[in-house]
């Protein structure tokens, strides 16, 4: 019996909100994705997350993936879970159809994997790794290795991977040293190591497709020298099926705090000088493909945020009616009562639930915008849609995972000493959440990349508008959100003001810049969801007012946002300080002066 419930509700809520849902059907290829369509996706994919795929995440934290002889076993029933998430055709639903998808939103897609990943997170990485794979093809590939490779990526017949790091080349990827040789047949044999590789190897699928970075001899320096290649776990054959098994092997998995069933590969290529890879795109163009599925896996990653705090929330909420303890203060009895009666734990539980529902609202317009910008027909529509859709990337990925962890955090505490024992599986979630503010670009990664490309991009256009967008509905505020409107006004003032500063200090001051980068991207998101939850607020009153849905959580839905304006959003408004402070004091000690010996 799982401890997970899908909030089909919150979801559905979410995406009529900010993913855009009303607006589907009026783009090309969407014309299919009403209202009841949408509502029998999210109550399939719940009754799937929650039924079959949530009671082996325990299993798969005990068990973990296992490497014998070169060959990694996953867990008990996750092949059988795997094999009902295929056969559902749930790996088919955002990609096109040429190709064997089914063409839908990928906000709709973006939830189906919120339920999925809040279900097993380390199982979720499969998924998420191969539909970016079958981004960067579908955009980069040849026709013919979009043929060969799409149909059966879509399909979930075949996984793929993301091979990028190497021992000395993490966030630097343009240290790393793989090898690339061109062959008189056009191929390439590939030579090197990766590490980190999730999903590298494995028993679920029958073919594995490796993207790989390596150089080329005589590639420039950096990143300008790398290229991309397909390198897949078993040769195919022009007509599709497989050949020879390639010379690409595991030859060891990582020991990890958490996400225990997700095999985290050192992957050899070349050990015999027969591993064959063909280039993807042209040559020394290998960052530009990777970033697209890069982008992809870190709004991705960002939805890991969001799925950890809703699963760890479901289940301090369960433990708080449960357990008695003192009684409720202030009351004139002393009965004890369940501890979600005092007000400490009140606090934990109304974070956790605001952190999951800000998050989860940013991720659902960052796909929505995602979804415009490959399908307007206006090319000035497109144009700012995908601007809008870069600037919120790294705010997606740092600050949901950042409150995953927080979630996952107050999760443990709420279940006091017996969130620090394994059995009760509280710190599952906080183990797993860890992994998210590393991997696919740090999250200080995320912030650099949102002050040094994503705020200056088009002259500041996109932060501008957005800006703009929040300030006029903030105006607006009326009836239930009226008396949050100062403060979550004086949030959009400081995070512009903080925007000011950052894309006036130029090249000259970029050091400053960099030091402000975590805070402002903090600063960023939790104005950014102040914002989106004052709008579903709003939505919410409108509908309670019209008697339409249903009312307790109509009503939940104003609370919630009403404590995340008033609770949360004060304290990243103070981060304009520190921000303006850029790199004060960063530097004031010495490298000899930290260390304590």
């Amino acid at each position: 019996m799982s401890d997970y419930s899908a909030p089909i509700e919150e979801i559905q809520f979410a995406l009529e909100t900010v993913g855009g849902m009303a607006d589907w059907p009026s783009l090309p290829g969407f014309a299919e994705a009403g209202d009841d369509l949408v509502a029998a996706v999210l109550e399939e994919a719940g009754k799937l997350a929650s039924e079959v795929i949530a009671p082996t995440n325990p299993v798969g934290d005990r068990e973990g993936a296992v490497l014998t002889d070169g060959v990694v076993k996953t867990p008990d029933d996750f092949k059988a879970m795997h094999r009902a998430y295929v056969d559902g055709g749930w790996p088919t639903l955002a990609f096109d159809s040429e190709y064997g998808g089914q063409g839908l939103p990928g906000a709709l897609a973006m939830a189906v994997t919120e339920m999925v990943t809040s279900a097993n997170m380390a199982y979720s990485l499969n998924p998420l790794l191969t539909s970016g794979a079958i981004s960067a093809l579908t955009a980069h590939g040849s026709d013919e290795q979009k043929s060969l490779y799409l149909p059966k990526l879509i399909s979930g017949a075949w996984t793929g991977t993301m091979n990028l790091t190497e021992p000395q080349a993490g966030s630097d990827v343009g240290a790393l040293r793989s090898k690339a040789e061109k062959q008189p047949d056009g191929s390439y044999l590939i030579t090197g190591q990766k590490i980190y590789i999730t999903w590298g190897e494995h028993d679920l699928a029958e073919n594995i497709v490796h993207l790989v970075l390596a150089r080329l001899p005589g590639a420039p320096e950096g990143t300008r020298g790398i290229s991309m290649f397909v390198v897949p776990k078993f040769l195919v054959n022009a007509d599709g099926t497989l050949g020879a098994r390639n010379d690409v092997r595991c030859v060891s998995l990582e020991h990890k705090l958490g996400i225990h069933a997700s095999p985290t590969c050192v992957m050899s290529f070349g050990d015999e000088g027969k591993c064959v890879g063909y280039i993807v795109g042209e040559e020394n163009r290998g960052m530009r493909n990777m970033f697209t599925m890069m982008n992809h896996a870190r709004v991705g990653v960002g939805l890991e945020g969001v799925a950890i705090a809703e699963r760890a929330y479901q289940k301090a909420v369960i433990y708080a009616r449960e357990r008695v303890q003192s009684a409720a203060i202030g009351a004139k009895t002393r009965d004890a009562v369940t501890i979600v009666h005092h007000p400490d734990v009140r606090r934990m539980l109304m974070t956790m639930r605001a952190y999951a529902e800000a998050s989860r609202a940013i991720i659902y317009r960052n796909a929505w915008a995602m979804d415009r910008s490959h399908k307007l027909e206006n090319p000035e529509g497109r144009k700012a849609a995908e601007g809008e859709a870069d600037l919120l990337t790294p705010v997606s990925k740092a600050f949901s995972t950042d409150l995953g962890v927080e979630a996952a955090s107050l999760g443990i505490q709420v279940h006091g000493g017996m969130g620090f024992v394994e059995e009760t599986g509280a710190a599952q979630h906080y183990r797993d959440a860890r992994i998210a503010p590393i991997y696919e670009g740090t999250n200080g990664i995320q912030a650099l990349d949102l002050v040094g490309r994503k705020l200056n991009a088009d002259g500041g256009a996109h932060w501008r508008a957005l800006i703009d967008e929040m300030r006029t509905f903030c105006q607006g505020m009326d009836r239930a959100m009226a008396p949050q409107q100062e403060t979550l006004m004086a949030g959009i003032a400081a995070l512009q003001d903080a925007a000011e500063t950052l894309f006036a200090n130029g090249f000259e001051r970029i050091v400053d810049t960099a030091g402000a980068a975590t805070p402002y991207l903090r600063l960023f998101g939790t104005v950014l969801g102040a914002y989106l939850l004052a709008r579903q607020a709003m939505e919410a009153e409108r509908r309670l007012a019209a008697g339409e849905g249903n009312p307790a959580f109509l009503r939940a839905k104003i609370a919630t946002a009403r404590f995340f304006i008033e609770q949360i959003l004060p304290a990243a408004t103070a981060l304009l300080g520190p921000v303006k402070g850029g790199a004060a004091h960063l530097f004031d000690l010495d490298e000899e002066d930290f260390a304590r010996a």
